[in-house]
């Protein structure tokens, strides 16, 4: 009896054999090459400096084995008499497994081109960095929404009918969904208009740190304490914001009080020695200092000068310096700082009457 002569779905076991011999050689023959090509790709990119061969490299990493499989037995068939429906159905599966596969290639093919370029641009242009999730959002959902379209065209579906179905129910859609557009069209608001990029140190009420990431929803800031703030685009926007990140110069104004004793040589001497404390300082700019007022218990000295930088650390270190040599100087010159006190007046009743 000859087994091999036996038939299914009108195919012989012979016929089976060699479809599934063929299946087998494609996908193998497949995942070789893809191998070697990966192999070559990584080696072309280790020596070029651009990270367009390293997003490529990336995106046919993901190449999936059921797309390799897929295209293996697709080709297998080749090798059957298959029914006009049979055929139909392989097609089908066929382009759906393509189209997908190849929106996973771009998709991640721009993904990590784009993580790249914000990479590079986080020091030269934050601005250009915080608008690359919104980038790479638009371009997920065009690849997606082609790939689906596409799909659905090769399934038979009227994608005009589809598509005029989908804008009548996209009104329903977009009021029940308008707090999360809300958001989404805030997050896009902040990458256009840029009240703030990635690394200004903000403060947003009573919360302030430095700007993480600007997502489609919702914004991350890293707080002084460490924590991670979260907050919603939209509710972000509708607050008032204070960006550190855009201050280029720093004013810094403090007040010194010396007791009522000073003599008239020393309180003229003051402001000469705070003027040379701040200006013998790096990246300072000085503006004035006066005798300002009579205080409650001193005589008070009001002192402006510029730092040329936003750094809070650069601030404490340099108004520590400038304390420390007036401080340096008073002692010298026998200056004597004020602090709370109080005189107290006492008299006597029987001095009260004889008056």
């Amino acid at each position: 009896m000859d087994v091999m002569g036996w038939t299914f779905w009108n195919n012989t076991l012979t016929a089976w054999a060699i479809a599934l011999g063929v299946a087998l050689v494609v996908t193998l023959g497949a995942r070789l090459a893809l191998g070697l090509l990966l192999s070559r790709l990584k080696k072309l990119a280790a020596r070029t400096s651009n990270n367009i061969d390293d997003a490529i490299l990336e995106a046919l990493g993901r190449t999936r084995t059921l797309s390799l499989l897929v295209i293996g037995l697709a080709a297998g068939t080749c090798a059957l008499e298959l029914s006009d429906s049979a055929n139909r159905v392989v097609r089908i599966a066929l382009v759906i497994v393509l189209l997908v596969q190849g929106g996973l290639w771009i998709v991640h093919a721009v993904t990590n081109w784009l993580k790249g370029y914000r990479e590079r641009q986080l020091e030269s242009d934050r601005g250009a960095a915080t608008a690359v999730g919104a980038v790479a959002f638009v371009v997920q959902l065009m690849v997606w929404v082609m790939v689906l379209l596409i799909a659905l065209a090769n399934l038979g579906i009227d994608i005009t009918a589809l598509i005029t179905g989908l804008g009548i129910g996209g009104i329903a859609i977009a009021l029940a969904l308008q707090n999360v557009l809300g958001d989404l069209f805030a997050s896009l608001s902040i990458v256009f208009d840029k009240p703030f990029v990635i690394g200004d140190f903000v403060i947003i009420g009573d919360h302030l740190g430095v700007v993480e990431n600007v997502g489609l929803k919702t914004t991350r800031i890293r707080s002084l304490s460490g924590e991670q703030l979260v907050f919603s685009n939209s509710d972000l926007l509708n607050s008032r914001i204070r960006n550190f990140g855009r201050m280029f110069e720093r004013r810094v104004a403090f007040t010194i009080g010396v007791t009522y004793q000073t003599s008239q040589e020393h309180l003229k001497l003051i402001p000469t020695i705070i003027r040379e404390a701040i200006t013998s300082q790096e990246q300072t700019r000085f503006d004035r200092s006066n005798f300002a007022k009579f205080g409650n218990f001193s005589l008070d000295f009001e002192s402006v000068y510029y730092i040329s930088g936003p750094d809070y650390n650069l601030y404490m270190n340099i108004q520590e310096q400038i304390n420390l040599q007036i401080r340096e100087r008073f002692l010298q010159e026998g200056i004597e700082f004020a602090y709370p006190t109080q005189t107290l007046f006492l008299e006597r009743p029987d001095q009260m009457t004889s008056s």
